[in-house]
């Protein structure tokens, strides 16, 4: 449509004018020179999502410690004295059987001057005979030790480092009896019976 143009005086002229120019640029389209006109905002984008925060790193431990060396002064049942020792033991005299390696009791440690273990005769034999080994400093004492058949335990309360209580429990009746023997710088002795 044609634009007409009227012949105004002042102020109003110039309203028209702009009104004309509006018209026009909305038709035409606005160009990217055009700064008269208002532009429509492009559609914006919104803002990225973002992501939760990572943890924390955790710090590491670092390699974990080796462990400790044994401590050889701790009470071993399964070193292997204790077999080679009860191996090189005559039979047992009732069963004409060896003794069983396996500890019943015992607290043999290599540092003690006096310790040792309980065993029994490798038989089926419902009470098979047992009696204990005696060791200074973790050598078996293979002679000049009193007689110790028949104890099935050791009584740790009058245990000391130089001093072994055997102890034989009547499983049926709970007496028990307690012999004491000690180390005495040149051998082993017996010192004393508590019941």
């Amino acid at each position: 449509m044609p634009v007409r143009w009227r012949s105004v005086k002042g102020p109003v002229r110039v309203h028209r004018w702009f009104a004309v120019l509006a018209a026009v640029a909305t038709l035409a389209g606005c160009g990217a020179s055009d700064s008269t006109v208002s532009k429509t905002p492009e559609a914006t984008v919104p803002p990225a999502q973002t992501a939760p925060p990572a943890p924390a790193p955790t710090v590491a431990s670092g390699p974990s410690p080796a462990p400790a060396p044994a401590d050889p002064c701790a009470v071993d049942l399964a070193a292997p004295e204790i077999a080679k020792a009860v191996s090189e033991l005559p039979k047992d005299p009732r069963s004409g059987q060896p003794w069983s390696p396996e500890p019943l009791a015992g607290n043999y440690n290599q540092c003690a001057p006096l310790s040792a273990i309980v065993i029994k005769a490798n038989t089926n034999a419902a009470n098979p005979n047992t009696r204990a080994v005696l060791f200074h400093l973790g050598k078996v004492i293979p002679t000049g030790v009193p007689d110790t058949y028949g104890f099935n335990g050791i009584d740790d309360t009058a245990t000391t480092g130089d001093t072994i209580a055997l102890m034989y429990l009547n499983e049926t009746s709970k007496l028990k009896s307690v012999v004491r023997f000690r180390w005495n710088g040149n051998g082993v002795e017996l010192i004393g019976n508590t019941g």
